[in-house]
């Protein structure tokens, strides 16, 4: 007699992932929908999906989900969380939607300390657009834009999002996990879990910035760009907590 030990969350619905081969945004996914399983409020949450790969948010989630202009996501969360107090808002967002357009959104909800969560996704490339630099893209990281390689001189350094995002007094949950192997995808559901936890709380605005890979954009196999990420992304972003409910309270 067989055992079951493993299903399909509840949280996610039963059609199939549109995402390369290799993409780490099925791994979160599922992060995100077994959290809102766990936590029991799959019937009142709603989530808003941006614009980028993750277009298509809303036919994977199995809760109300919401489509928002490019980068205008944490408005839109906004407005939903402020009309349905009780409800479980959350974003979830690339680096070009969140860090690029996106970035005086989620600068200024988290100003607000508005409640609710965002999980941003970031690759370090524009990636359903053809491999654009991002805001994210690393130094020497080739881009279609890039072909060269980011120059510093140029373009600045890439945006580290969790780090400016932690200074503002109204977040007060910011932490950066990855996906590039087993004991992180762990570490990286218990700080999802832990931001929506803060939401429920009622504590103010959360985030999980999660380091992901895109092998198409970045020219490698999925194995080779998991230790890319962790070889070249883990040094510039490093993982950890920034900030939590109580060393702001």
């Amino acid at each position: 007699m067989s055992t079951k030990v493993f299903e399909r969350t509840k949280g996610l619905t039963k059609k199939p992932f549109h995402y390369c081969p290799g993409c780490t945004h099925g791994i979160i996914h599922r992060l995100v929908g077994e959290v809102l399983e766990e936590l029991g409020v799959l019937g009142k949450a709603i989530g808003v999906a941006p614009v980028g790969c993750s277009v298509f948010a809303y036919d994977y989630f199995n809760c109300d989900m919401h489509e928002a202009a490019h980068g205008r996501a944490p408005a839109v969360a906004t407005g939903i969380k402020r009309v349905h107090p009780d409800s479980v808002v959350f974003t979830y967002q690339g680096d070009g939607d969140l860090a690029s357009i996106g970035t005086a959104e989620i600068v200024h909800a988290a100003h607000r300390g508005e409640k609710i969560t965002t999980i941003f996704v970031n690759n370090a490339i524009y990636g359903m657009t053809g491999g654009q630099m991002a805001p994210t893209t690393l130094i020497g990281q080739k881009a279609t834009t890039a072909p060269l390689g980011r120059d510093e001189a140029h373009t600045g350094k890439p945006l580290k999002v969790s780090e400016m995002l932690s200074t503002i007094d109204g977040a007060k949950f910011v932490e950066r996990v990855s996906v590039h192997n087993a004991a992180n995808i762990r570490k990286a559901k218990k700080a999802i879990k832990k931001a929506f936890e803060v939401q429920l709380a009622g504590e103010g605005f959360g985030i999980v910035e999660v380091l992901s890979t895109c092998p198409t954009n970045w020219g490698m196999t999925p194995t080779e760009s998991l230790k890319w990420l962790e070889e070249n992304m883990i040094p510039y972003y490093p993982l950890g907590n920034f900030r939590t409910p109580e060393e702001v309270k």
